[in-house]
């Protein structure tokens, strides 16, 4: 059994190919390409090593929140 790094590309026959995230002794994390991120008992995963590159990611876009008016903002409005 090869031992297998963290960042290493990789082939599950199931998900296809993905980026290896955290091994252990016990578990094995994939960011699969297509499928998300899957927990695999170490013992028990059948992993080829890749040589394909991982996709580009888009940035995530921050969400922006609307601003709330303050309540002394909110007297003033009312005064005028």
């Amino acid at each position: 059994m090869k031992n297998w790094a963290k960042g290493d590309r990789v082939v599950q026959p199931t998900y296809g190919t993905g980026t290896l995230v955290e091994v252990n002794e016990h578990h094995t994390v994939i960011e699969f390409d297509e499928h998300g991120r899957r927990t695999f008992s170490t013992r028990l995963v059948t992993l080829q090593s890749s040589s394909e590159p991982a996709p580009a990611k888009s940035a995530r876009k921050r969400v922006v929140k609307a601003k709330t008016v303050k309540k002394k903002d909110k007297d003033k409005e009312k005064d005028k």
